[in-house]
Formats: C-alpha cells, structure tokens, sequence
C-alpha cells in the first residue's frame, strides 16, 4: 500500500475539488482518506491510498482534471504555488519501500510531462541533484517567477517536459518522502509582520527547528495572522515542540497563540506523550489519525 496527498492551487471552488476528487476515486483500488480546502491559502489537500498501479492512475488523472479546471494566471492566495497540481509526493506505508515510491514518482512525472506537456520536478527522495531534495527551493519563484526563467536558465531545466512553463497548469513537483505532518498555528493578532518573524526564527533554513519548514501568512478571512508549517520528518522536531517554540515567540513579540489546526492526516505516535487539546486543536477528531482512519475502512495498519 502506498499513500499519496497531492496538493493544488484551488481552495474555494467545491466544485473543482469535487471533480479532481471524482477522477481520483473512479479508479478501481483507490481508497480516498480525506480531503482538506483553505479559503485564505486557495489550496486543497487530498489524501488517498492504494496499490503502486492504482495511486499512479489516479494521480495522473487528478493532473489532468486539474489542469483542465484550474489556471494559475487567475490563482492567487498566501500558499506559494507553482501548478495547478503543486505537488504529488508518495509515502510507502504497509508492503512498500521509499524505493518503489521513488519508481513511481519518476514514472509518474514522465507520464505527465508527456501526455499533459506539463514540466516536472522530481524532489526529496527522488530527486536527481541535491538542492532539488527541497520544494522550497525548486518553488521558489512560484508560478511567475518560473515561467519568467525555464528555458533561460539551467538550474530551471525541469526533470521531464518540455522546458516551457505550461500556459494555465503551471509546472508540478513529483516526489517520493516520509510521513509529513501539516500544521498551522493562528496567532492573536492580525500582524503578519509577527507571524513571519516567528517563522523565520524557528524554520530550519534560519537556524531554527530541524526539519521544520515554516512561512508566516495573513488569513484575510479571519484577518489574522498564521505561522503554516511543514514538519518534515516529525520524529526530528515534533507538534508539541514546535507548538511551545511558536508560543514562546509569539510572547516576546507581544501576542499570543490562538489555536492550531492539522491540514490532512498523521500518524498515532506523532501524539505521543500529549493531547491534541494541549496544542489548542479543539477541532481535532480520533479520525485524523492515520491508523485509525485505515481501520475504519477496513483497510490493514501501516
């Protein structure tokens, strides 16, 4: 069994997601396990599971459907974005290894730069040169930025595909990688001046939290500030680290941590030794947890 969350560039159109989602679910073997939508960041999250054979044809029609329905001149929210569908990255979990993940992100991402002409970077486990092991740096830019640069300069050249930015998908990260846990904590004030200040001192990129990756951004819906995190390999640095790390900031610069909140899914042990209510996430149901979700679907534990 391998899990799959790819990511795209539409958080306030039900139907779109409805849609992508429907192309994903209609191949047979495909579980889906949850799906998330934020307004303010304009971005979906999908989670779903199934064999190799099964999570590629679905990924690859989750492409396509994206590509039809979302154009990324029109896109605009505070998650950087580079495609339509901005990321697809497998996780092994029961029966597989990163290497057969790493395999079929690469088959993956030459399927869609051929048949779609949507360029591909492979990434983390699967990346072909170092730098390329972080999003952020093969992101950078964003969509403008390298549409503005892909077939100028070398270090744009992409994996797979054409090196052109496609007009309205964009281009998309492919990848193979551990477990990632999503998290946003929300701030009692709607100064992004704090969050980003915040985010700077604990990323690991500044010095700050190993295997933390972290962007301060303004929620105009709630007109409040967020610190949006990636912990990427949560053993390293965990929710409850980082969560006492961002409150402790947020004290010295005068405000405090409202609540915080899971984007997609995450493992048992990622809660070990603390509750969810320790972190402010008073929205946070036993479903959430990988396990449990797999369980309730009759499908075996990772």
């Amino acid at each position: 069994m391998i899990e799959c969350v790819p990511n795209f560039s539409e958080g306030r159109r039900t139907e779109v997601l409805d849609k992508i989602i429907s192309a994903i679910t209609s191949v047979k073997g495909v579980t889906l396990l949850d799906r998330e939508m934020d307004k303010s960041h304009n971005r979906s999250v999908v989670t779903f599971v199934g064999d190799a054979d099964a999570v590629k044809e679905a990924a690859f029609f989750a492409a396509k459907k994206a590509m039809e329905l979302i154009d990324l001149n029109k896109h605009e929210g505070e998650h950087p974005r580079m495609g339509a569908t901005d990321v697809i990255p497998f996780i092994p979990l029961e029966g597989n290894t990163m290497a057969d993940c790493v395999k079929l992100a690469k088959e993956l991402g030459k399927e869609i730069a051929d048949k779609l002409q949507i360029p591909i970077y492979l990434y983390e486990e699967a990346a072909t040169v170092p730098e390329r092991r972080s999003l952020a740096y093969i992101r950078q830019g964003e969509f403008e930025g390298i549409r503005e640069e892909i077939g100028k300069k070398p270090e744009r050249k992409p994996d797979f595909g054409p090196e052109k930015i496609h007009p309205t998908a964009g281009a998309t990260v492919v990848g193979a990688r551990v477990f990632l846990i999503a998290y946003n904590i929300n701030l009692n004030t709607p100064d992004v001046k704090i969050a980003k200040q915040i985010a700077k001192t604990i990323r690991e990129s500044s010095g700050g939290l190993p295997a933390v990756r972290a962007l301060g951004v303004f929620l105009s819906d709630k007109n409040q500030a967020q610190v949006t995190m990636n912990l990427v390999n949560y053993k390293k640095t965990g929710l409850k680290t980082v969560f006492e790390a961002v409150k402790k900031e947020a004290g010295k610069l005068g405000t405090s941590v409202k609540e915080s909140e899971l984007i997609g899914l995450l493992p048992a042990d990622a809660l070990a030794g603390f509750s969810p209510k320790e972190l402010l996430m008073d929205n946070f149901k036993d479903e959430l947890i990988i396990e449990n979700k797999l369980k309730l679907l009759g499908i075996k534990n990772v």
